[in-house]
């Protein structure tokens, strides 16, 4: 039943749709728009710099990181790091996705409220997203005297999806801020600003498309706990 259920295949089936979907257009769109150069000519570092100094944030650093679109900011460290085809291009894709990182430091300068909550919930969505299946699968191969593991393992599994749902005002907040300081700072011009909002739009699918799943999941966990009881 926990594998070979119609509702789980449906399920599964939807989650690996969307997850593909998402990942293929923001791949895609970010292809396009990374070979489309920005007429200001700055990289994704300066630009990134350049919007900390502007919004009085001078306690970050800059680091460039490995790996492709591995870009974040990191609240704890106070560094905003960005992958390397981001830090030294000029293209409108990287521009982008700096100023969303920067976007981030930005949040975290004013106290923005999803941002801390964010955080505040990191370590028990780690925790959840680690333990909650392992714990529910036991429960249900157990479950006389050890049923009660199934749902401790849907609680911690909530909170991941807690997590997941938080963080949606979070990245579009964040791309919001970005997309007003491009086009104040002057960074990128009006008829470029479309490119940078259609690359930013593509990659907060991705987190769409992350709670999107994990509520699945989570419905998933649900129904099975259900046909146990009955």
């Amino acid at each position: 039943m926990f594998f070979l259920s119609p509702t789980d295949i449906l399920l599964l089936g939807i989650g690996f749709v969307i997850t593909m979907y998402a990942q293929t257009k923001v791949k895609s769109t970010f292809a396009r728009y990374s070979k489309v150069r920005s007429r200001g000519g700055l990289t994704g570092a300066q630009v990134a710099g350049n919007i900390l100094s502007k919004n009085g944030i001078y306690d970050v650093q800059i680091e460039e990181t490995q790996g492709r679109l591995s870009d974040h900011y990191d609240p704890v460290k106070k560094k905003l790091r960005l992958s390397s085809e981001i830090y030294h291009s000029t293209s409108v894709a990287a521009l982008g996705v700096a100023a969303h990182e920067a976007g981030h430091a930005i949040q975290h300068k004013v106290a923005y409220a999803p941002l801390n909550i964010r955080h505040g919930l990191f370590p028990i969505a780690n925790i959840g997203s680690s333990l909650a299946m392992p714990l529910f699968i036991i429960g249900l191969f157990f479950q006389r005297g050890m049923g009660f593991l199934m749902d401790i393992g849907i609680y911690l599994f909530l909170g991941a999806v807690v997590f997941q749902l938080v963080t949606l005002p979070v990245e579009f907040n964040a791309s919001k801020r970005a997309l007003h300081q491009l086009e104040t700072g002057g960074y990128l011009a009006r008829d470029e600003i479309g490119s940078a909002k259609r690359v930013l739009s593509a990659a907060a699918l991705t987190y769409v498309a992350a709670a999107a799943v994990a509520i699945m999941h989570l419905v998933r966990l649900l129904l099975i706990r259900g046909a146990v009881d009955e």
